[in-house]
């Protein structure tokens, strides 16, 4: 299939925005963002390239992240690696050459040493990593995922039964085998072998567990899921470091593979399964409780809160527990209710539409924005207007709590609406949901969750997000016409 000439086009015209081919040293991408590792950050052109229509936004982290929307992003990602693969040395390339070991290398790996030292502190690289683990299976978690619904759907209402069980069997397939993708990635994100992490993993999910006994009971096949998979993938690396440093070259091959999965096998079998188990019961009961009996003080907690875990980068950590409740109940009772932040986003950012109708700069990045974030794609309207406003974010985040206030007041009273998959949310998390009750029952409380928290946010916006200075300041765009209008008033 020949490539599609807007995708080309849209990498072609990144490509010199971010320096060029010869600036570029690491290409990646997420389920929304083109990640790149850049040697010099002072030569991006980052104003000219949020004007472009593809871009929702760019975020730097320890990567430079540019939002380019779920399924463009993973389209563009391999033209614009193509290009840059490609791409011959720019005589600007050349003329920086010289200057890699002077001033332009000092000034790049200043740059680069600060971004370290913010974003390189222990629990924040931790994080990474589970983000590193977990975010590579969500495609396959969301296409499974919306295949199970079709099946739920086909089951209830009846019509062709022949084609039920395959369609179980290709939406249960990657779930009853995840801990052995979670083992490899997590092998490969530690540093050791990635098949050696999985085929210690694969031993959580081999049925002959069932006749072994640890702690006095009998294990069964998935005991411990994601949570026992990660810890006997992470004790595999080690064990086969230890082995690379003290089995001769010359019986490596043979005695390095087979002590790491004898060892870290026999420790998972009789330790890791047990404890990861128990760890794993708890979530699930703990989720279940949470909402149970707190409801719609959990909901509106939670659903609040949300925003800031994004933008300190916390949210990574609730990625294992997502997977976690859908390994158990096959689906996670938390991503609707914390999807109300998305709502309460864009609620708020409608409330600043109307609150400045003379700020052409802020309108321009709403209009653009919000068709993302009706879809769960909130960063354009985070970065690109909540967050530079200051108080619409803290209004945004009340929507987000009236939202899911509403989702754990119905969880209270035993209609749990779930998520079979995690990434999607907004609009985009329909396909995806699941709960106790049935289909329309489970639809309506999640679109009426997303209704309180469009309207909790525009309210509260509307009423709360604009001191009279600030409103005054706003009124009128501050920046010239020919400027790119994705550009957000600073206050």
């Amino acid at each position: 299939m020949a490539p599609d000439p807007r995708t080309r086009a849209t990498a072609a015209a990144i490509l010199p925005l971010v320096g060029g081919a010869g600036n570029v040293t690491s290409v990646a991408h997420c389920m929304t963002r083109l990640r790149l590792g850049l040697r010099d950050l002072s030569l991006v052109q980052e104003e000219a390239l949020k004007a472009l229509p593809a871009v929702l936004g760019v975020v730097e982290d320890d990567t430079y992240q540019i939002v380019l929307g779920p399924g463009t992003v993973a389209r563009v990602t391999p033209e614009f690696e193509a290009l840059v693969a490609s791409a011959p040395r720019t005589a600007a390339d050349l003329a920086a050459a010289p200057r890699t070991a002077g001033e332009l290398a000092d000034r790049g790996a200043a740059i680069k040493a600060a971004r370290k030292a913010r974003n390189s502190t222990p629990f924040k690289l931790f994080l990474r990593r589970i983000a590193n683990i977990f975010v590579p299976l969500i495609p396959a978690l969301i296409g499974c995922g919306i295949i199970a619904g079709l099946n739920g759907l086909l089951t209830n209402l009846g019509w062709l039964p022949a084609a039920v069980p395959a369609l179980a069997a290709i939406a249960a397939g990657f779930m009853s085998l995840i801990a052995v993708f979670v083992g490899y990635n997590t092998a490969k994100e530690f540093g050791g072998t990635p098949i050696l992490g999985g085929a210690v993993a694969a031993i959580i999910v081999f049925p002959g567990v069932a006749k072994i006994t640890a702690f006095g009971v009998h294990l069964s096949p998935g005991q411990g899921g994601v949570l026992g998979a990660l810890g006997a993938a992470v004790l595999a690396v080690y064990v086969e470091k230890w082995c690379r440093r003290w089995v001769p070259e010359s019986l490596d091959v043979l005695l390095t593979p087979t002590l790491t999965v004898l060892v870290s096998g026999l420790v998972t079998i009789f330790g890791l399964m047990f404890v990861a188990g128990e760890v794993s019961a708890a979530i699930g009961d703990f989720a279940n409780w949470l909402l149970s009996g707190g409801g719609a003080a959990a909901g509106f907690v939670l659903g609040g809160l949300f925003l800031p875990l994004v933008m300190l980068g916390l949210h990574q950590a609730l990625i294992p527990i997502h997977t976690t409740l859908i390994e158990q109940q096959s689906y996670t009772v938390l991503l609707p209710i914390l999807a109300m932040a998305g709502a309460g986003q864009v609620g708020a950012a409608a409330a600043v539409y109307v609150r400045l109708p003379h700020n052409t700069s802020i309108r321009a990045t709403i209009r653009s924005a919000l068709p993302a974030g009706f879809l769960g794609v909130g960063e354009p309207l985070i970065y690109g207007v909540s967050l530079p406003l200051g108080r619409p974010f803290i209004t945004a985040c009340i929507g987000g709590a009236f939202g899911g206030g509403f989702v754990g007041f119905f969880s209270m009273l035993g209609d749990k609406v779930g998520s079979t998959a995690i990434g999607p949310s907004g609009w985009a998390l329909f396909p995806l949901l699941d709960g106790n009750k049935g289909v329309g029952e489970t639809i309506a409380v999640y679109g009426g969750g997303l209704l309180v928290g469009y309207v909790a946010g525009f309210l509260a916006t509307y009423s709360f997000g604009f001191t009279g200075p600030m409103l005054e300041e706003l009124s009128v765009s501050p920046v010239p016409a020919e400027t790119t209008p994705q550009e957000p008033a600073k206050v």
